[in-house]
């Protein structure tokens, strides 16, 4: 009972109504085929008991006329033969006839069995076309539904992969600013000598400044028509100076 669960799941979930519906149309129209098949062989039945017929009764006038011909000659044996031997192909006309009303019945029976099939044949092509669109419509519109909630199996491994790339992108991020910090503070070692700390940075600042204020003094003394050296060592002796403390205090010898 276990096994017939899981096969009646699987084949359940396998199952296509659409080609279930195309096959049972393909056998009504093989069974149309079929009956009319036996209304074209009960037909050709008839048309051949009619051409018996046909030769019967044939036979059976002529053998009318060569008895009265011969009764006009006088011979009455001839006569009394030939109308037996009609009495005897009446006999086989009749039976024949019989046949022949009941070959024409069942055809008539067929025929209208084969108009009804047909008839139902076409209301079911009909229902079928329909019940396929429907089912398309609806599993179309149960995809685009599955896919805007993200619930589809296709979607759901998008959204994975997604999630994924997010996750190593902000771990990436992170990973990048920690290295910066720890070059910042000077835990780890910038083996290109790009990178400085805070401390060399200030005194590289302080380098560039006096720097700058050196070249200033030396444009200031070649437009005031000065020596260049005299105007940096006045600049670097005022700026010395500037650094001193005014009030010196002063010791006096006891």
């Amino acid at each position: 009972m276990i096994f017939r669960a899981k096969a009646n799941k699987a084949l359940d979930r396998a199952e296509d109504p659409r080609e279930t519906l195309d096959y049972s149309y393909q056998k009504q129209l093989e069974l149309l085929q079929k009956v009319r098949r036996g209304v074209a062989d009960v037909a050709t039945s008839r048309k051949r008991l009619e051409l018996q017929l046909n030769q019967l009764q044939s036979q059976s006038t002529k053998l009318e006329d060569q008895g009265r011909k011969a009764l006009a000659l006088g011979r009455e044996d001839l006569a009394r033969e030939a109308l037996s031997r009609r009495a005897a192909l009446q006999q086989q006309v009749t039976d024949l006839e019989t046949q022949h009303a009941t070959l024409q019945g069942e055809e008539e029976k067929l025929t209208l069995a084969a108009q009804r099939l047909q008839a139902k044949v076409d209301a079911f092509r009909t229902k079928k076309e329909t019940i396929k669109a429907t089912y398309t419509a609806a599993q179309a519109q149960t995809r685009i539904g599955e896919a805007f909630s993200g619930i589809s199996e296709e979607m759901g491994d998008v959204g994975l992969a997604i999630q994924r790339a997010e996750d190593k992108t902000a771990q990436l991020q992170a990973r990048a600013g920690a290295i910066d910090e720890l070059l910042a503070s000077g835990a780890l070692d910038d083996q290109s000598g790009m990178h400085k700390d805070e401390i060399q940075a200030e005194l590289d600042r302080i380098s560039g400044g006096t720097d700058v204020e050196l070249e200033l003094q030396r444009m200031k003394a070649e437009l005031a028509g000065g020596s260049p050296q005299q105007a940096i060592e006045g600049g670097t002796g005022q700026s010395q100076s500037q650094q001193q403390p005014q009030d010196t205090p002063r010791f006096d010898k006891q």
